[in-house]
């Protein structure tokens, strides 16, 4: 079809019109019936999200999707790009796309008047048919609307009664295509009242000229839930004129939160070659974001966002790499001390309430890895409980007694692959406890899950572990108690 270059031709290939809603419609209609991902790409919203999304197309409503921070609002909105005709004609020249069939501007009506099936048409492809507009507090309606040219009417010698000095803004300019307004609640109230018109009628007013411009758009608002900001929020009417409106949400298992991690994680090959990632550092990871939505020095009003995972991944396999990089290591494998270089990517990307500000951001970031392993650490080895009988032996009293008698250790944070394997070899309770209760676990994970087992018992409060400039000192609780006296 894209090789048709007039008026006539379009016509005699038997071309039909279609609004953009129903060409939304027909094409989901069809992936629909095929079996075909709609959304692919989008994890965790088959179930929940998607259909409604669908459902909304399916009525042809504009649509609005309310969610908190890193879910997914913007994505869902590009992903329709997918559901647009690959090309569709214009009018060449035509500043608002207009359809050769069916024309609503002056310049596309007077040029096919003029030119009859000789006039010229062009066509636009489907990536070329998504606007997106960022509501920021400067915002006019001539950005969104249109305004008076003077330069355009000087240079026509027109008076500014004609309607041909108009500058069109955003939304006709979008005519024919998805427009997007991202953070719409940022949006002045009055801008939001310009869009009254446009999604109910469809006429457009600038500077007086009232324009009947039946606009052919697919609208998508994204927005967070208005009790997460006083910036602003959304006039009910326009909410009236919007006619579905979908909730969003985070990833509901850690199993959906990796998928989408290791997806969106922006990694050099040489990383991946470079560092081998246990399947258990990767599930600590994302229950660390977990952890964060219910922490009690994180607003859990503001969310927490998919992207602290997606970054500090990316952290992560930088903290493995720069430390395999300056032991002279051609790979390496992570470490779970290597999790302290994961603070930046998460402090940056929580809010804190009063008692996190108290803390402060790094401690909370540490308390969410500490968290993150206390509830993972039950689901490997036997619980471990509060109150226990005296004299009573359990999985982990030798290793406990291995801390008594060997005064505990140092473990550096960038010592060499072999110093670090040698420490943790010496301790041999810990390869005794993983051969009972983890029996299948694969060779490369086992140093890991010795550390991770170290961790664990601190977090039980049947190990100390402290911090200094270079590293981590392990010891028996008792021991620690006494040198800190």
């Amino acid at each position: 079809m894209n090789t048709i270059k007039t008026l006539g031709e379009l016509k005699k290939s038997g071309y039909v019109s279609k609004s953009i809603k129903d060409e939304l419609r027909s094409n989901l209609r069809e992936k629909i019936k095929s079996g075909k991902p709609t959304f692919d790409g989008v994890h965790g919203f088959e179930n929940t999200v998607i259909p409604e999304l669908e459902r909304a197309i399916l009525s042809r409503h504009n649509i609005n999707l309310l969610g908190l921070r890193g879910q997914a609002k913007t994505r869902l909105a590009r992903k329709m790009i997918e559901l647009l005709d690959e090309y569709i004609p214009f009018v060449t020249g035509s500043e608002i796309n207009d359809d050769p069939l069916q024309p609503i501007s002056r310049f596309a009506k007077d040029i096919i008047e003029t030119h009859g099936d000789a006039t010229p048409i062009s066509w636009l492809h489907r990536s070329d048919r998504f606007f997106e507009k960022l509501a920021t507090p400067d915002v006019t309606v001539a950005d969104l609307i249109g305004d008076v040219d003077p330069i355009k009417a000087a240079n026509l010698k027109l008076s500014y009664a004609d309607d041909r000095v108009i500058h069109f803004g955003m939304i006709p300019r979008a005519n024919r295509c998805i427009f997007v307004i991202n953070e719409l609640p940022d949006l002045q109230a009055r801008i939001q009242v310009a869009l009254f018109n446009i999604l109910q009628e469809g006429d457009i007013q600038i500077r007086g000229f009232k324009l009947r411009m039946p606009l052919d758009m697919q609208f998508v608002f994204t927005a967070n839930p208005e009790d997460y900001t006083n910036r602003g929020s959304i006039v009910t009417p326009l909410k009236d004129r919007i006619g579905s409106q979908i909730l969003t949400h985070y990833p509901e298992t850690i199993k959906i939160a990796r998928t989408i991690t290791e997806q969106e994680a922006k990694l050099d090959v040489t990383q991946n070659d470079m560092v081998y990632v246990p399947s258990l550092a990767r599930d600590l990871l994302e229950q660390i974001s977990f952890e964060a939505r219910e922490s009690e020095y994180i607003d859990n009003k503001s969310g927490v966002s998919a992207r602290l995972s997606i970054t500090a991944f990316e952290n992560l396999l930088s903290t493995a790499e720069r430390r395999a990089l300056k032991s002279g290591a051609d790979k390496t494998t992570l470490r779970l001390s290597d999790f302290m270089g994961i603070i930046p990517a998460i402090t940056g990307k929580v809010e804190l309430v009063y008692e996190g500000e108290q803390e402060g951001a790094a401690a909370v970031a540490q308390h969410l890895l500490g968290d993150a392993i206390h509830t993972f650490f039950p689901a490997y080895f036997p619980k471990i409980e509060k109150l226990e009988k005296e004299g009573v032996k359990n999985a982990y009293t030798d290793i406990i007694e291995w801390f008594f008698a060997e005064s505990g250790f140092e473990l550096l944070d960038d010592c060499s692959d072999e110093e670090y394997e040698r420490i943790l070899v010496s301790i041999v309770p810990l390869e005794i406890l993983i051969k009972k209760y983890q029996p299948q676990l694969e060779q490369e994970d086992k140093f890991f899950m010795k550390e991770f087992i170290l961790w664990g018992l601190v977090e039980y409060k049947k190990l100390s572990k402290d911090r200094f400039s270079e590293g981590y000192q392990f010891k028996d609780i008792y021991g620690s108690f006494i040198s800190k006296l």
